[in-house]
């Protein structure tokens, strides 16, 4: 069938929304008979408009000055923002500065830039082509490069400052394409920096369940997923016209497809309740189902998805601490523990059932590490899920080869053995102990008197037996008696 729409898509630097940017784009996809709209992996806006309406719908943005892109997903700034607070503590990188830096960039930039917290995996550190991520150092990054249509990433000599983030992504988008940058970028764009002096250790990888309502501070947070990724253009007007009304500044776009709104105030929850409730939004999925990394717009992709999760059902399979990623184009980045890849059709066939699938998964299971292996070649859609099983079961099974237990058990055992002895006198007819710390005030002996500056005529002040009988015994053998 001909194709009878533009897909448009709309972007929001570091997935942050707001609210009144959002209600007028959704009346403006609503009066062009926009029904469903839905989020990208780089936490922008899609939405498909009928030819018939189009030329409606862009003269409408540009009278509001709304900009989007046409028909494929311009790169867009996607950042860890929407976890700070929430899936990130303790850290330099706060809401502000991100702010901040998105302040920076006074261009649109024209290839994919991450910028992200070092303690945190809910958003990738490495799908971008200038990835910046934060180190230990305050307001300084690590800042790693990937080309466009390769897979590994290159990290930078240096650490970068703050303010020279924007300059020095300006600088590589024209220098990104040669075969060395680091010379050409040194030499033509001042920036601060300081010297690396330790590599990035990204962190163990897991992801938060980021749906539902979830208590933080004295306050609520949200999440919405949706299982078609279809979001109601109603239903979107109302969320806006909540947080409009209670003073909600802000809605964030996720790398997973969905919603996060803070700081949802105790009496405002049952507003949320009302909107959920009004269009049905189921908000408790598995966490099975949360942690896929799809393509964008691809029903495809889903089917395959929702295939496999059958299968994770069926055999009651864990996946807690993995991700999964659908490959289906090559020129696609990938995000994921495990990976399912499509192979291209050898004999030039359409026919679906004639598609066969490579399952990968990347080094330690952890879906920052872009080197992959392969664990099977040219599966058939129907034994995908299987395979995919056993590999969750290979993972744990790994996982298990430690004595994690026995470890523990050892450590504290070492930890008790290795407990400074402390020596106090105790009377050998009642037990009573003479502690030198405490003293024994009762019979004019000081605290901090030691044992052997007690006086001949010393007693025990329970059964008077004196102090030459006294015997020397451990505090901790006396606690565990």
């Amino acid at each position: 069938m001909a194709k009878q729409s533009h897909i448009v898509s709309i972007n929001f630097t570091g997935g942050i929304i707001s609210p009144g940017y959002l209600r007028e784009v959704l009346d403006i996809a609503s009066a062009a008979q926009v029904t469903q709209v839905r989020f990208g992996l780089r936490q922008q806006l899609f939405i498909e408009v009928l030819y018939k309406y189009f030329d409606q719908f862009a003269a409408a943005c540009k009278a509001k000055g709304i900009a989007f892109h046409l028909d494929g997903a311009f790169p867009n700034i996607t950042s860890s923002y929407a976890a700070a607070g929430i899936f990130i503590n303790d850290s330099w990188l706060s809401e502000g500065i991100y702010k901040d830096i998105f302040d920076l960039f006074d261009y649109t930039p024209s290839l994919k830039i991450n910028i992200c917290d070092s303690q945190q995996t809910f958003v990738p550190f490495f799908t971008g082509h200038i990835n910046w991520i934060a180190s230990s150092h305050t307001h300084y990054w690590y800042l790693y490069i990937r080309r466009p249509g390769t897979a590994t990433a290159v990290c930078w000599p240096e650490l970068i400052y703050t303010n020279s983030i924007a300059a020095v992504s300006r600088q590589l988008e024209s220098l990104i394409k040669e075969d060395n940058v680091y010379p050409q970028i040194t030499g033509s764009t001042s920036y601060i920096s300081r010297p690396k002096d330790r590599e990035l250790e990204p962190p163990v990888f897991h992801l938060p369940y980021y749906e539902g309502f979830n208590k933080y501070n004295n306050s609520y947070w949200l999440g919405i997923y949706r299982r078609d990724e279809e979001f109601s253009v109603p239903f979107l007007k109302d969320v806006c016209s909540i947080c409009l009304e209670t003073g909600t500044g802000q809605l964030h776009a996720t790398s997973w497809k969905s919603v996060i709104i803070k700081n949802i105030r105790p009496d405002h929850r049952r507003l949320w309740d009302y909107v959920l409730g009004k269009y049905n939004i189921n908000v408790r999925h598995a966490a099975n189902e949360l942690n896929w990394q799809v393509p964008d717009n691809c029903e495809d992709s889903l089917i395959i998805k929702r295939h496999i999760i059958r299968h994770f059902d069926t055999a009651d399979v864990r996946t807690y601490g993995l991700c999964f990623s659908i490959k289906l184009h090559a020129a696609n980045s990938h995000f994921g523990a495990i990976v399912i890849r499509r192979q291209e059709n050898k004999y030039g066939s359409k026919l679906k059932y004639m598609q066969r699938f490579d399952i990968l998964y990347s080094a330690d299971f952890n879906p920052n590490n872009n080197a992959l292996a392969l664990y099977r070649e040219g599966v058939s859609k129907e034994h995908l899920g299987p395979y995919i099983v056993s590999l969750c079961k290979d993972f744990y099974e790994k996982g298990s080869a430690l004595n994690v237990l026995q470890h523990y058990v050892t450590e504290q055992q070492s930890l008790v053995t290795a407990a400074p002895v402390k020596i106090v006198h105790q009377c050998p007819d009642c037990f009573t102990v003479y502690d030198e710390t405490a003293g024994d005030p009762g019979q004019d002996v000081a605290p901090g008197t030691p044992f052997t500056a007690l006086p001949d005529t010393y007693a025990c002040y329970i059964c008077d037996a004196p102090v030459k009988d006294f015997r020397e015994v451990d505090m901790s053998a006396l606690i565990h008696q």
